[in-house]
């Protein structure tokens, strides 16, 4: 971002010339990319000002800045007069008669919040814990490929320690002991950080993401970094596809694709995974379980690769809601190292007085799909009217110019990118198709300047826009696919939360996701838990691997 603010697209055409003067025969030529027309004396005027700028260029690129350098400008979500909803309280209500299964196989698919009464009980300790899922790892993946590194020694350090302190009487929580696994787009000191593509393969990283660090504190036991496609594009990486466990000759979504299958496969009880434009709900909604992905900068990004600074998410990926909200508790909040980090309010209690949430609904969105998906989600909203729920009307802003806004993402990976694709690493991944994550930095460098800008001042009339549709809501139901509410969202920096709804005739998992306002991640939570509770599609696991 902050290089494409100082860059004139017209020599950013030119790129690999550094030799070569800048003629006015490039700049004519140049020109028809973004349909303005100069004319000859113009052209001539501007040739020693776009060679002057082009030295400038060179010689930022003489000193690059590194990975965890942020822009000066940063991105601002708040719609105005916008005001932080009320602190509130958090309060879980545990099975406190959890008992540990007779065929352990089962623990695969316990959830968090059940496998730590075990832990606190003392019905299983932290290292056979660990043990036991580190083991499924080593018998499963093979199918998957969800895992790039295990962390097999750090994690029975750990599992060892947090049983020592639980002896000792100290208990850090409800993720103590608790096995879990990360997308490899996030740091871990003395380990690769691979980012899913071959130019990074080999990449150590002397530093520890922040998320991770919270998690440590909490006392949660990291075996094993997940996969990305490569640079959080798809399912593709460098060491193969990434498999839907409900599905072995589907991929498994991406670009948290890791995170996605290793969890609806019990290979974790529950995984970090980012999101841009859909990393964390689509690969939930393929693989069958939950997902949050959070307000954006309510979780630090801090020692985790970005692909767009302004709209870069992490979130959990569990099994079930009340998951989500046992782990979204722990990795969000301010951090120093994240300037784009957000302190703010969160409540959250698993019974949440949801009676008194004023529901929308997409209704033309779900109108409009009569696929599986639909008719699954339609079961869906039937049924919360059968208890009493009163759903109203919502309807998307109108004003929205969609072709402009992947031109931010784009312009920011460019970015973030820049010194890849100079060096042209870019040309050592795998995928290199018109799609490719390859081909879309190279065609980032055409980008303007002036057009990045103009793309988030339409991007500012979209979120107020938005905001006077879902301001109106506690919370709004929607198709997670269902027309341009992805990227909309995705855009505006709102919470939104995936839950599975059923399968399809091939016995594909389907998904209907939550929106909530900004930073009201605990009313789509508590909404999301009731809801899940009518139904039993998340206890349900993909055959094959019990």
């Amino acid at each position: 971002m902050l290089r494409l603010l100082t860059v004139s697209f017209l020599v950013v055409f030119l790129l690999g010339c550094n030799a070569n003067k800048i003629s006015r025969s490039d700049i004519r030529h140049a020109q028809k990319i973004f349909g303005i027309e100069f004319t000859a004396n113009q052209i001539k005027t501007m040739q020693d000002y776009l060679n002057r700028n082009r030295e400038g260029y060179d010689s930022m690129r003489a000193d690059p800045v590194g990975y965890d350098v942020v822009p000066a400008m940063l991105f601002d979500p708040f719609p105005i007069g916008f005001e932080m909803p009320k602190e509130g309280k958090v309060s879980f209500q545990l099975n406190e008669s959890v008992k540990l299964p007779e065929h352990l196989n089962e623990l695969a698919y316990f959830s968090v919040a059940d496998l730590s009464v075990l832990i606190k009980t003392k019905q299983i300790t932290s290292v056979a814990l660990t043990q036991f899922f580190l083991d499924r790892i080593k018998q499963y993946d093979s199918q998957l490929e969800a895992v790039i590194t295990l962390l097999e020694d750090r994690a029975l350090q750990q599992a060892r320690q947090m049983d020592e302190e639980l002896a000792a009487g100290k208990y850090r929580g409800l993720l103590h002991g608790i096995p879990y696994g990360t997308k490899d787009l996030m740091a871990v000191a003395g380990y690769k950080t691979t980012w899913g593509a071959e130019p990074y393969k080999d990449q150590v990283i002397d530093a520890t993401a922040t998320v991770i660090e919270q998690l440590d504190e909490a006392g949660a036991v990291l075996i094993a970094k997940l996969v990305s496609g490569a640079l959080a594009r798809g399912d593709v990486w460098f060491g193969g596809k990434t498999k839907n466990p409900w599905d072995l000759d589907q991929g498994a979504s991406g670009s948290s694709a890791g995170s996605g299958s290793a969890t609806s496969a019990g290979l974790v009880p529950f995984a970090l995974g980012t999101e841009t434009l859909g990393s964390i709900t689509s690969p939930s909604t393929r693989n069958g379980i939950t997902g949050l992905r959070p307000t954006y900068g309510s979780v630090s990004r801090a020692g985790v690769m970005s692909l767009s600074w302004s709209m870069d998410k992490i979130g959990p990926m569990c099994r079930t809601v009340q998951d989500c909200a046992i782990v979204y508790d722990v990795i969000r909040g301010k951090d120093p190292l994240d300037p784009m980090s957000t302190e703010a309010p969160f409540g959250y209690s698993d019974n949440g007085q949801v009676s008194r949430l004023k529901i929308g609904y997409f209704k033309e969105l779900f109108v409009d799909d009569t696929t599986a998906t639909g008719k699954n989600n339609q079961i869906m909203l039937d049924s919360l009217r059968s208890l009493g729920y009163e759903l109203l009307e919502a309807k998307m802003p109108e004003s929205l110019s969609r072709k402009a806004y992947d031109i931010i993402l784009r312009a920011e990976a460019g970015a973030f990118f820049d010194q890849l694709v100079v060096e042209k690493g870019d040309r050592k991944m795998v995928q290199q198709e018109s799609f490719s994550r390859a081909n879309s930095l190279r065609q980032s460098r055409f980008i303007p300047a002036v057009e990045y800008l103009q793309a988030n001042r339409h991007r500012r009339l979209l979120i107020e826009d938005f905001h006077k549709v879902i301001s109106q809501f506690d919370v709004i139901l929607t198709p997670t696919f269902g027309g341009s509410q992805l990227i909309v969202t995705n855009l505006t920096g709102h919470p939104v939360l995936a839950i599975p709804s059923g399968f399809d005739k091939d016995n594909h998992p389907t998904s209907i996701s939550v929106l909530g306002n900004l930073y009201e991640e605990g009313k789509i939570l508590e909404f999301g838990k009731m809801l899940q509770n009518q139904f039993d599609h998340h206890l349900k696991h993909p055959p094959g691997f019990e």
